[in-house]
Parts: structure tokens; C-alpha cells; sequence
């Protein structure tokens, strides 16, 4: 199906999806409300790290890409990819607030043969339960006016190896030929995954973000059990996963962080209530997971307790503002959380993180307002601790060691044992 995309939302799933159609010699129209956004692009700046400056420049060389924040441009597109946030609201509930804005600003645009895919995680039943009624109050008919599918994103952000073009897409229509024609769009781009149903391609997302996130929190809730044991949970990992069959290595933190694990799972929580149905391993995975920020200020003060210093006082270097290595990307963040919680205990925190020049105030967190300090070897010493939350490559983590005072590594990034290292 060779035609034109409109892809709505340019973060870090949509912008992705406009380099692969791109490069697969399709047009592409590029939605977004943040007229910043839409400028810097339009100036072929991208604000995307993995996306570099000179392939926004080639995009707009090309002619075969603009973006703009006017929806009547719908008109001149075939297809329509909405890849906007679905976050969780203050009560931990979904915000399928962009959700529906935007479906409300493509029904009144829809025109016959249009295809209209939802890519954004949500909970099984959205695609059908939420955005049709609002499409078909355009009077055009599913499945043989206009077209409607569910592709869950697969983004990874900062993986060199399985980039949008490595990874298989599951695919759900509406009817037959809301499959048949949404298969036929992204198979240009990716080997594609037919399934029955849009809940289906809904559930599969879910399941693979629900299933992360418990795994998660099982190790998690280890790895506090063997510190008091006095055990190294990754060791004990390490010497799991030489098992070749029936074990997979999953991995202990400082939180979740990312736009999916912290967030997805509350979707399917939430809609299970709708059917009488407590589900009670993703509960329990968020509280474990939820906790982790309080478990590592926890074990600052009692390290500092070690050396007889309050944590009142103390100056604390946070490494990483990323919520994982060699990303741009702060969203749920478990470094914003645990400096949140660092701050109001009275340390004076700063952070290093060369992707993360400055932090904003945040809904959660409106006293934020910091920047990155300038690193140096001298700069480490004048800190009481050096906290390690996201393992970036580019650290110099043999000149840390060397210099600092006390080292919390929540990252296994110090192998050999250190007398100023200690795990958390």
C-alpha cells in the first residue's frame, strides 16, 4: 500500500515511524499540538538523542515529510498512526485524555478509505469500546468506509540492536479488511504479526509490560530479602541464568521508569474491575516496585549512618536523571522520585547526566527546577555520596571510585568489592 502517513504524536514512538516510511520511500505528515516541536523539525533539529539533526534535514530535503499542529491536514493523508501519551492520572487511574482528543479531531476529518490505527498502550477493549463510537459519528461506516486497526508501539529507546525495523509488529483490525489493509501499510516497513482482534493486539501489549513488571518486583523484593541475609542478589542471578532452559535474568533497580512498565499495568487493573476481577500479582508488583526509590533513600542513611553523618545535611551527587542508560528520557523516572524524597529529608542533592542538561518542575514534583553540574574528578570529592541510579556508559566510573567519599551503586557497575562502594 504505497500512500501517504499521517502520523499523530512525535515522541519517541511516532518520530521512529516517520524515519522508517520515510526510508521506505513513503510520504509522511507529521502531527504534534507542540509548536516547539513542529518548529525544530521544521528547522531539522531533532529533540530526540538517537534521532540525529542530519536525517530531520534529509526528511525535509526529501519533501517527502513536513510536520505541522493543523488536523485539517488529515485531509491529504491515507493513513492515520495516533501514537500520543496515555499516562495515569493522579488516582492512578488511565488518561485516555489524548486518546480522545484526538479521535474527536480525526472523526471530524475522516474521509472514505481512510485507516485509522491507535499505536499508544492502552487497555483491551479501547480501540473498539472508546474510538469507534466517536469515528463513526462521522455518519462513514467500519470496515468499508473507513478502516480501523490497534498496533501496539515496540520502541525501545537507545537499543542499537533492535531498532524499529528489527522488531515484529502485531497487528489487529477492526473487521477482515481493517486487518488486511493496516498489514498491508506497516509490512512496507516490518515483519508484522496478524492477530484476530484489536483486544487481542491490546492484551499482547499488556502482557508483555505486566509480565516485565512482575518479574521485576519478584527480584526486587529479593534483593532486599539477601541484603539482609547478607547474600549479593547479582551473584546469585548470575549463577541462575547459567541455566539454559527455564529461567530468564531479570534485574534489580533503584524503580521503574519509562513511558510503559510503570504505567501499563494499572490499565489492565483498572479495566478488571469492570469484570468483578482483583488482579493481584500486578497489585502487589506495583507496591514492590513503587517502593524501591524509599528503599534506596533508606539505605543512604544508613550508610552515612556507617560513618557517623546524618543524611540532614549531606551532600548527595545523583549519577543518571535518565530513567535507563544512553537515553534523553526522564519520564517516571525513579532518579526524580528518590532526589524528591533525598530533598525533603534534608540532603543537598545534586545530579550529573550529560543526556539530561536540566530537570523541570514536574505535576508531582513543582519544587524541581535543577541542572546537571559540570563533572570533574575534583568536582566528586566534595560529595558526602555518589548515588548511582542509571548506568550510562559514558560515566567514568574507575575516577569515581577513586575519588569519592562513599558510593551507593543500585546498578552493579562495581563487580570487585571497594571499601567506599556499598549495593543498594
Amino acid at each position: 500500500m504505497k500512500n501517504t502517513i499521517g502520523v499523530i504524536g512525535l515522541g519517541y514512538v511516532g518520530l521512529p515511524l516517520v524515519r522508517e516510511f520515510i526510508s521506505k520511500g513513503l510520504s509522511v505528515v507529521g502531527f504534534d499540538n507542540d509548536k516547539r516541536k513542529v518548529d525544530l523539525l521544521s528547522r531539522g533539529e531533532s529533540y530526540i538523542k538517537h534521532i540525529e539533526n542530519d536525517t530531520i534535514k534529509s526528511w525535509n530535503k526529501s519533501k517527502r515529510f513536513f510536520s505541522t499542529t493543523d488536523f485539517n491536514n488529515l485531509a491529504d493523508v491515507d493513513s492515520i498512526l495516533i501514537c500520543v501519551p496515555t499516562p495515569l492520572d493522579e488516582y492512578k487511574e488511565p488518561d485516555l485524555s489524548y486518546v480522545v482528543d484526538t479521535t474527536k479531531a480525526i472523526a471530524e476529518r475522516l474521509k472514505k478509505g481512510h485507516l485509522v490505527v491507535l499505536e499508544s498502550t492502552t487497555y483491551p477493549g479501547t480501540t473498539e469500546e472508546l474510538m469507534l463510537p466517536i469515528l463513526e459519528e462521522s455518519g462513514l461506516k467500519v470496515g468499508s468506509d473507513f478502516f480501523l486497526a490497534y498496533s501496539p508501539e515496540r520502541e525501545n529507546p537507545g537499543d542499537k540492536v533492535f531498532t524499529t525495523s528489527k522488531i515484529p509488529k502485531v497487528v489487529g483490525g477492526h473487521t477482515k479488511e481493517c486487518l488486511k489493509r493496516a498489514i498491508s501499510l506497516y509490512e512496507t516497513i516490518v515483519n508484522v504479526v496478524p492477530v484476530a482482534s484489536t483486544k487481542i493486539a491490546e492484551a499482547s501489549k499488556i502482557l508483555e509490560n505486566t509480565f516485565r513488571a512482575v518479574n521485576i518486583a519478584m527480584v526486587n523484593e529479593l534483593k532486599m530479602l539477601f541484603d539482609r541475609m547478607d547474600i549479593d542478589i547479582w551473584s546469585v542471578i548470575e549463577a541462575a541464568k547459567s541455566k539454559p532452559f527455564g529461567f530468564m535474568p531479570f534485574y534489580p533497580g533503584p524503580g521503574l521508569g519509562g513511558h510503559c512498565i510503570p504505567i501499563d499495568p494499572f490499565y489492565l487493573t483498572w479495566k478488571a474491575q469492570e469484570f468483578d476481577f482483583k488482579t493481584r500479582f500486578i497489585e502487589l508488583a506495583g507496591e514492590i516496585n513503587t517502593q524501591q526509590p524509599y528503599y534506596v533513600a533508606t539505605r543512604v542513611t544508613e550508610v552515612l549512618n556507617e560513618y557517623k553523618k546524618s543524611l540532614n545535611g549531606s551532600r548527595i551527587l545523583i549519577l543518571g536523571m535518565a530513567y535507563k542508560k544512553n537515553v534523553d528520557d526522564t519520564r517516571e523516572s525513579p532518579s526524580i522520585k528518590i532526589l524528591h524524597i533525598l530533598n525533603a529529608k534534608g540532603a543537598i542533592v545534586d545530579y550529573y547526566d550529560s543526556f539530561i542538561p536540566k530537570v523541570k518542575a514536574l505535576r508531582d514534583y513543582p519544587e524541581l527546577d535543577i541542572a546537571s553540574i559540570e563533572y570533574n574528578e575534583d568536582k566528586i570529592k566534595e560529595y558526602d555520596v555518589v548515588l548511582i541510579l542509571t548506568a550510562h556508559d559514558n560515566f567514568p566510573y574507575s575516577e569515581i571510585q577513586k575519588n569519592a567519599k562513599i558510593i551507593i551503586d543500585t546498578r552493579n557497575i562495581y563487580k570487585e568489592k571497594y571499601k567506599n562502594v556499598y549495593k543498594a
